[in-house]
């Protein structure tokens, strides 16, 4: 399958190339340890959303783990980062479920494929997940058709029996809304089930749109955080006609509005540290002082260590070599950097890279 604009925008050229000697970032010593988030489990060695990925991570030593949540036709949670499911599981490898391939508008935008919403957890049940950067974790590729789609339940049991957090995000609740299929009193319930209805519990929930969490705000108690995109606006606020924008929420006023229904914000990593034509690194802006100003946290993502991921400066090996992009590069450099700029937590496909790096 061909990779997403952000899994590639680094892949080529001069993209995000270094102003300043690396050595200077690596010796800066880190302020404060960050937290360190299992970014769909360790995703980078085993593939994503799959209860191996989550274990993978505890072994590494993360603070918490990242179960990406979407619905079933029968209204329970499965750990997916789409409710597209061709690319992360052998569903069209199952001719039983041919005739459920189907071409949706997801928040604004035309996919084909097989979606959750069609399918009962029984069914998801006979599936297998599959490596969806099969293109630079072939290592990963050895994983296919071993491991089931978990639900959000054994992820909890999982997350409770090794006394790790969890951050669960909620994807796509206007669209599940839409099809009969809310997702936040069923969130709320199983919060409360888990014990885990407190600012202290090792819980974050996260969303990239605002309706949800203000919803959730007035049904539990657990700490909340905003996603934020470079570009583009929540799908619920299109929805509404509301014409504000990710930049808008990030402002010094849009953060205000956002604190007073999320604990912290979770923005792509360039909107702290942006990047000029050439792909230099440029001034930080000013959101991380923005954010704390306003109250909130930020947890960055996503860190990633193959070269196709990191800037330039920072990436090892043959640039000759075919498989250069998918060698690993000096991850522990870029997280630094970016502790150096404050953050206080951070979404990694590698934590126990992130963690050596951070502590």
């Amino acid at each position: 399958m061909s990779l997403s604009r952000r899994d590639l925008m680094a892949s080529g050229g001069a993209v995000l190339a270094m102003t300043f000697p690396l050595g200077a970032l690596a010796a800066t010593p880190a302020a404060k340890h960050p937290l360190i988030i299992g970014h769909r489990g360790c995703s980078g060695e085993r593939p994503e959303h799959t209860l191996a990925a989550y274990s993978r991570a505890i072994e590494q030593d993360a603070d918490f783990i990242e179960p990406d949540l979407v619905l079933t036709k029968d209204g329970v949670f499965v750990c997916r980062h789409e409710n597209e499911i061709g690319g992360t599981t052998n569903v069209a490898s199952h001719p039983e479920f041919a005739d459920r391939k189907a071409t949706k508008t997801i928040d604004g935008q035309s996919i084909t494929g097989w979606f959750t919403e069609d399918f009962t957890l029984a069914e998801i049940k006979t599936l297998r997940a599959r490596e969806r950067l099969s293109q630079l974790r072939s290592a990963n590729t050895a994983f296919d058709g071993q491991f089931e789609v978990p639900t959000f339940d054994e992820v909890l049991a999982l997350a409770k029996t090794a006394k790790v957090g969890v951050y669960p995000e909620l994807k796509h609740p206007t669209y599940f809304a839409k099809i009969s299929l809310p997702m936040e009193a069923r969130f709320a319930e199983k919060v409360k089930a888990a014990g885990l209805n407190s600012k202290s519990a090792q819980i974050f929930v996260q969303c990239f749109e605002t309706t949800s969490l203000i919803m959730l705000r007035g049904m539990i108690n657990c700490r909340q955080v905003f996603l934020m995109d470079a570009e583009g606006s929540p799908a619920d606020l299109v929805a509404a006609g509301d014409k504000r924008t990710y930049a808008d929420l990030a402002s010094r006023e849009g953060l205000k509005s956002v604190a007073k229904f999320a604990d912290g914000i979770g923005p792509y990593k360039a909107m702290i540290q942006p990047t000029d034509r050439d792909g230099n690194w440029t001034q930080p802006t000013s959101l991380v002082a923005d954010a704390h100003a306003a109250g909130l946290a930020l947890h960055p993502y996503t860190f990633r260590a193959e070269n196709a991921f990191l800037p330039p400066a920072l990436r090892l090996g043959d640039p000759k070599a075919s498989d250069h992009m998918a060698q690993h590069g000096n991850m522990a450099a870029e997280v630094q950097h970016f502790i150096t700029l404050g953050i206080d937590g951070l979404f990694s496909d590698f934590p126990g890279l992130a963690v050596a790096a951070t502590r």
